[in-house]
C-alpha cells in the first residue's frame, strides 16, 4: 500500500561515532524523501566527525565501528557536518519524518548537530576578534539552519512496530514485506530503503481487526506519529515532557513531576545548573525559550497595576514591615 500523503515524508538514519548524544558525531546521514504522488528521491552523505571545542576529528568508537562498518580513516576527506547543514536543512523544511528508532536517537543526534553548528556561529559572530567578513558568513549560516524539528511530525516505524509485532528491523523486513533479509544492513541508505518498505507492509497488513490485534492502522501521518502511546516531550531526551494543561514538566531528578514554571518560581538557579550541565544542547535550549518565556511573562506582569488579590496580598506584605510606625 502506498502512502497517503499531504506532504512530503521524509525517512533517515544515521550512523554515527557512537551512542552517546552529547559528545557523538553523524558520520553517515541518508534520507529518502517520499512525495504526495508516490515518488521519491534519496541523499546520503559522508560526514567527517567534528569536534568544535577541539579542533579536531571525533573518533569512532570501536564498538560503533563493528556495527556500521566505518573507521576512521575512511571518513578522512569527507566533508564536516558544518557543511552540509544548510543543504540537510532544505531537505528537512517542507517534510514530515519517519525512521525506524530515529525518535530515541536519530532525530536527537541530527537536532544535536544542528544545535552544535548554532552554538559555533553564534560563538563567532559574538566573538570581537573574528573579521565581520566571517561574522557576516556565520550571521548567513544561522539564517540557513533556521528550523523547527520540534514542530514536525516523527511516524516512528519501530514504535508501531513493537506495538503490533515487538521485533527488530530484519525481522520486520521479512515479516512485512515477504521475503529474505534485505543486503547491506545497517548501511543507512539500506536501513532507510528497508524502513520505508515496512512502513508499508504495516499498512498493508493492519487494515482490519483481528483476534490478536485490535487496533487499525490508518493510512494517515498524524495516526502514525502518535502510534504506541509515547508521552509527548519538549526535548528530545526527554527531560521535558507535556502535562497537565500543556505544561512542561521536569521527568528527572528531585523536581521530577515538577512544572517548569513552578521551579522557574522557586528555584530559577536551576535553569542555570541545566545550562551548565552535561546535557543535550537540544535539552538546554527548550529550558533556555521556556526561561525566556517566563522571564518576558513575569516582567509583563510586573508592569500591571496590581489589584484584587494581588494588591492585598501586596499590603499585607507591606504592612508586615511596619511595627509601631517603624519600619524593620
Amino acid at each position: 500500500m502506498e502512502l497517503s500523503l499531504k506532504k512530503p515524508l521524509l525517512f533517515f538514519d544515521i550512523e554515527s561515532t557512537g551512542l552517546n548524544i552529547v559528545n557523538d558525531c553523524i558520520v553517515e546521514l541518508s534520507f529518502v524523501k517520499v512525495f504526495p504522488d508516490g515518488h521519491h528521491e534519496i541523499k546520503t552523505w559522508r560526514v567527517f566527525p567534528y569536534d568544535y571545542t577541539n579542533n579536531c576529528q571525533k573518533k569512532m568508537d570501536p564498538r560503533a565501528s563493528e556495527v556500521n562498518g566505518i573507521k576512521d580513516e575512511d571518513l578522512v576527506g569527507e566533508k564536516k557536518f558544518i557543511e552540509i547543514v544548510p543543504e540537510v536543512v532544505s531537505w528537512l523544511k517542507d517534510s514530515d519524518l519517519a525512521g525506524f528508532n530515529s525518535a530515541k536517537f536519530d532525530l536527537p543526534l541530527l537536532a544535536e548537530e544542528i544545535e552544535r553548528v548554532r552554538a559555533y556561529c553564534e560563538k563567532r559572530i559574538a566573538d570581537p576578534r573574528v573579521p565581520q567578513e566571517k561574522k557576516d558568513k556565520a550571521r548567513e549560516m544561522l539564517e540557513g539552519i533556521d528550523i523547527d524539528l520540534h514542530s514536525k511530525l516523527m511516524v516512528d516505524v519501530q514504535n508501531i512496530y513493537h506495538f503490533m509485532e515487538p521485533r527488530n528491523l530484519k525481522a520486520a523486513y521479512r515479516f512485512y514485506c515477504g521475503g529474505e533479509d534485505f543486503e547491506n544492513a545497517h548501511s543507512a541508505e539500506a536501513d532507510t530503503m528497508a524502513t520505508y518498505e515496512v512502513l508499508k507492509g504495516q499498512l498493508e497488513m493492519y487494515q482490519a481487526p483481528d483476534k490478536y490485534h485490535e487496533i487499525v492502522l490508518k493510512n494517515d501521518v498524524e495516526f502514525l506519529a502518535s502510534m504506541a502511546g509515547r508521552p509527548k516531550t519538549v526535548d528530545y531526551a526527554g527531560r521535558l515532557i507535556i502535562g497537565k494543561d500543556d505544561e512542561p514538566v521536569i521527568s528527572f531528578g528531585k523536581h521530577k513531576g515538577k512544572t517548569a514554571r513552578e521551579v522557574y518560581k522557586n528555584e530559577p538557579a536551576y535553569f542555570a545548573w541545566i545550562k551548565d550541565g552535561e546535557f543535550t544542547m537540544d535539552t538546554k535550549r527548550q529550558f533556555a525559550l521556556l526561561k525566556e518565556r517566563f522571564d518576558k511573562e513575569k516582567a509583563e506582569q510586573q508592569r500591571k497595576p496590581l489589584e484584587g488579590e494581588a494588591l492585598s496580598e501586596a499590603l499585607q506584605k507591606l504592612q508586615g514591615k511596619f511595627q509601631g510606625g517603624k519600619l524593620f
